[in-house]
């Protein structure tokens, strides 16, 4: 009896200061529930069925570990009903915020929740002045159940996090596997949970996910530490070899990235969240109306390989100034200077074949802008001295390549270019990059990411496939921008696909590529192909000169993540329609009723009938409709379908 009751007051003591708290989406839709015991927990439920259990989160600093025998001071919770007008529109001109939050208030630190009827996220936030070293971070995401996972598995941290996304369950997930962000959990009964960040703008590092040592349906989060040594290879590559045993020093008060869950019951709905840029930082530029979006025509995946000149193709002027006529034809903004143009050991060494200043003259008499492709470290090693060499020539931007990681150091890095860059008026695009993680709202000179796999491994590889294009929209895309660069016009099916560097080509038909440019975001949108090859085909040009970059609204009409879509983007009065399919032939029903009245005239791109012999086969015809047409889309396998609709 003694034991009995003496477990019976520690129970008690232990418990005394429990409290449960939550928190629900102004619908209702979906609810977080935390419990602060002697650690903190939170479970997330949708529809009352509890999607995420309960799963501890914690940050560890030098000198205490927050969440840890946490007392609440004081509970308080607001809503927010905002509209955010976004200075370059991915999907939507205005995006509806709207969002109940919970703020649990401790001993120099908060724990906020915000719930959102499209998920939930939650951060840290260190209310005390004075340095600070975080030595570690639980973020958990405990699953009821062992469920598929999208896993884009890592081998390093340093890493371009171009990866596939491997079919995996989460009892396989052991702790020493690890994935970049987002990922995408099946949950069942068409549920799915994405997985991300938003807010890692400065002072901290990326969260990749493991598997857990202590529950097999847990994902937990794993950061690079401090890089206390590198070893530069090359001219690009400059890898960690020493890591410090903690994730970030910096100086409070200081708000720690979101954790951020999207959790849909219709794929549709992970196209069309805008969550990661919602919980972004807001822009802090003033002066805005220079930034200018657009399509880039791009030399470095077809080698520069332009024929029927009377010059020796490459880099050099001649070359790039065959690239501006081609834009200024066809109204390109941009033409991009890719690998070549400087000396890598030196990017103020211009090659002697290069006159910068004479491209950017010759662009502008003929509106098109001039981009220059770098090396951040070759950038990092004259960063001052080289961006104003760029805006001394007049360029309209840079697109920076090979960070391959998102370490502290790097991931300010990835701001101190924003910022500096946003002085001198030009625009960013990040390769060899993370994921987007609301950078380009803070600073909408950033126009657009990599980090993923795109086109251009088709020159050294299969991938990627059409079941992978398939996927990226639903998982990358959810991030935010993706540079994947398409547009060619050399397309195989399956059993014809050949690797050629010099001369690639897409697996998929040609209209598999057109209608990319209405599914895939990207306010820099490139043209990949060689001019050469563009010229000769007039009918796509004159559906890629008209698709626009940006959008006022965004609709996605059908969707199963890696097997299909059918997306509509309006910009102005006129739609835009782009559907794609993995290497199933499929049929599809487009449903014009989100037209206005009134009568419209449809130009249709689609895959022709032998498209399935020949991926380049294709087809063109002109439909009278109105909002109450419906239109018969068939697809060959790895097909694709575009369309633009404007009033009569």
């Amino acid at each position: 009896m003694k034991y009995v009751f003496l477990f019976s007051m520690i129970f008690l003591m232990l418990h005394v200061n429990a409290k449960d708290y939550s928190v629900q989406s102004p619908s209702g839709r979906m609810e977080v529930k935390i419990s602060v015991e002697e650690a903190i927990q939170y479970s997330v439920f949708l529809h009352g069925a509890e999607i995420i259990s309960p799963s501890p989160v914690s940050l560890t600093l030098e000198d205490e570990v927050l969440g840890q025998n946490a007392r609440v001071k004081k509970a308080r919770t607001i809503s927010v009903d905002e509209k955010i007008v976004p200075v370059v529109a991915c999907k939507f001109a205005q995006i509806e915020d709207t969002y109940n939050q919970m703020t649990l208030s401790f001993k120099g630190y908060n724990l906020i929740f915000r719930a959102y009827d499209e998920g939930v996220a939650y951060r840290w936030e260190v209310t005390k002045d004075g340095p600070l070293k975080v030595m570690q971070e639980l973020a958990s995401f405990t699953f009821p159940a062992d469920h598929r996972v999208w896993f884009p598995e890592e081998e390093s941290m340093f890493s371009h996090q171009e990866r596939m996304y491997l079919d995996v369950k989460l009892s396989e997930i052991t702790p020493e596997r690890f994935a970049s962000t987002g990922l995408l959990v099946d949950c069942g009964n068409n549920v799915k949970v994405y997985i991300s960040e938003s807010d890692l703008i400065t002072d901290y590092a990326g969260m990749f996910l493991k598997g857990s040592a202590e529950n097999p349906y847990r994902l937990e989060g794993k950061y690079a530490g401090v890089v206390l040594k590198e070893d530069r290879r090359n001219d690009r590559d400059v890898a960690p070899v020493k890591h410090a045993d903690y994730i970030a020093e910096l100086e409070g008060p200081k708000s720690f990235p979101w954790r951020a869950m999207i959790i849909s019951d219709d794929d549709k709905q992970l196209v069309e969240s805008e969550l990661i840029f919602k919980l972004a930082p807001e822009n802090v530029l003033e002066d805005t109306e220079w930034i200018k979006p657009g399509k880039v025509a791009w030399d470095w995946w077809n080698a520069l390989n332009i024929y029927g000149v009377d010059f020796e193709s490459g880099v050099n002027n001649n070359t790039y100034k065959y690239y501006i006529d081609f834009a200024a034809k066809y109204g390109l903004d941009y033409i991009i200077l890719d690998e070549g143009w400087y000396h890598l050991e030196n990017i103020m060494d211009v090659v002697d074949e290069i006159d910068v200043q004479e491209l950017v003259d010759y662009g502008k008499e003929k509106n098109v802008g001039v981009i220059l492709w770098v090396v951040w470290k070759a950038l990092d090693d004259k960063f001052t001295e080289a961006l104003d060499q760029f805006e001394k020539w007049g360029v309209k931007g840079i697109k920076i390549d090979f960070m391959q990681r998102d370490d502290q150091y790097m991931v300010n890095f990835y701001e101190k270019v924003a910022r500096e860059c946003a002085q001198r008026k030009l625009l960013v695009d990040y390769h060899g990059a993370y994921k987007p993680t609301g950078l380009q709202r803070k600073y909408p000179n950033v126009v657009s990411f990599e980090g993923l796999k795109g086109l251009e491994n088709s020159k050294w590889s299969e991938q990627p496939d059409p079941e992978h294009n398939l996927t990226l929209p639903f998982i990358r895309m959810v991030a935010g921008p993706m540079d994947y660069t398409p547009g060619a016009m050399l397309n195989a099916n399956k059993e014809n696909f050949r690797i050629i560097f010099n001369a690639p080509m897409s697996p998929g038909t040609r209209c598999h590529q057109l209608a990319m440019y209405a599914v895939f975001e990207s306010p820099l949108q490139m043209l990949t192909d060689n001019p050469s090859n563009y010229y000769r085909e007039p009918e796509c040009m004159e559906f890629l000169k008209q698709v626009p970059t940006v959008w006022d609204e965004t609709r996605v009409l059908e969707a199963k993540v890696s097997d299909y879509i059918l997306v509509a983007r309006r910009l102005g009065e006129t739609w835009y329609v782009g559907a794609m399919t993995d290497w199933s032939p499929r049929e599809m029903e487009l449903d014009l009723g989100f037209l206005d009245s009134g009568n419209f005239k449809m130009q249709v791109w689609k895959d022709g009938v032998n498209a399935d012999k020949h991926a380049a086969d294709f087809s063109q015809e002109e439909v009278n409709v109105t909002k109450s047409s419906k239109i018969k889309i068939e697809m060959a396998p790895g097909g694709g379908w575009a369309a633009i609709i404007k009033r009569n």
